[in-house]
């Protein structure tokens, strides 16, 4: 499972480079919200990967800045719902650095976690495809690291 879903991470962001947008169709004034849902593995050095599903929402408040909230959930040996304010800064039009706080379940255990990630958004048709790398830094408990690719859309 593991190695089919490296597989399709890495011929979607193969097929997303080879696709992408000359400029980012995209427009933050007229559509500044944006939805997406992230399909991953989530890596810690005490349980190895867990697959993972996510959901991102972000608010452009401008060219730079927008802000949200993603919600992930990882199973299998390690099982942790994870819930974060994100602030998503728009280094280029497709380059993303994502830095928020907020809180890790696992089981009746409840941590602090802070992510830095970043994201490459591609434009295709009216959806973006955005293969990602966050890095989930955990206080006083190992830190996770969670790939994945995500698909989303504007409105």
């Amino acid at each position: 499972m593991r190695v089919y879903l490296a597989t399709v991470l890495l011929g979607a962001s193969a097929y997303a480079s080879g696709v992408g947008a000359k400029g980012n169709a995209h427009h933050w004034q007229s559509t500044p919200h944006h939805l997406s849902a992230l399909v991953g593995t989530t890596y810690t050095k005490e349980c190895g990967n867990a697959f993972t599903l996510g959901i991102d929402y972000e608010y452009r408040l401008n060219n730079f800045l927008g802000v949200g909230f993603v919600a992930e959930y990882a199973y299998e040996d390690l099982v942790a719902y994870t819930y974060l304010l994100v602030a998503d800064l728009h280094i280029t039009n497709h380059f993303i650095a994502q830095i928020g706080p907020g809180l890790e379940f696992h089981g009746s255990h409840k941590m602090e976690v802070a992510r830095l990630g970043l994201l490459y958004e591609f434009e295709m048709a009216g959806f973006t495809v955005s293969p990602q790398l966050h890095y989930d830094y955990h206080q006083n408990h190992k830190s996770a690291v969670v790939a994945g690719l995500a698909i989303g859309m504007s409105f």
